[in-house]
């Protein structure tokens, strides 16, 4: 019985490794030519309070929620107080409190962030929450938290 076990677990393993190398290979699509995504609000330099109602932009493609695979979608990611050179494109974003992710195809969020300087950029990724070939990105925003 046990034997079966470890041959399972050591089975479940062997796939794991030989997929991380496929991961680590994965090819970016490119969106159409032309395509935009931009902040709507807030604007640079603008002076809010938290929550920070932040509402997304999007021209040339269209969203889906993640793991929607149809051809001229994706969905949006805001990087917060995190510079895109940071930020590994060529491997599917992390979600965290400084990478957010909008899978369910949202447009709009209400943020909480504290008090000071805050500086955002998007980005539009297809369903994997992979980038672009070239990266769909806004400009970065920076704006104060009162």
């Amino acid at each position: 019985m046990n034997m079966r076990i470890c041959g399972l677990a050591l089975g479940l393993l062997g796939g794991a490794i030989l997929a991380a190398p496929a991961l680590a290979q994965m090819e970016r699509a490119s969106a159409p030519e032309g395509t935009e995504v931009y902040f709507i609000s807030p604007q640079t330099g603008a002076t809010v309070e938290s929550p920070v109602t932040v509402r997304m932009g999007l021209s040339g493609m269209g969203v889906a929620p993640a793991g929607t695979e149809r051809e001229g979608t994706g969905h949006h990611h805001l990087l917060v107080d995190t510079p895109l050179d940071e930020v590994d494109l060529d491997q599917p974003l992390p979600a965290n409190e400084a990478m957010r992710h909008f899978g369910g195809g949202q447009t709009e969020v209400d943020l909480e962030l504290e008090s000071g300087e805050h500086t955002l950029q998007l980005l539009f990724m297809d369903a994997s929450h992979m980038s672009f070939d070239p990266p769909v990105t806004s400009e970065a925003i920076t704006i104060t938290v009162e």
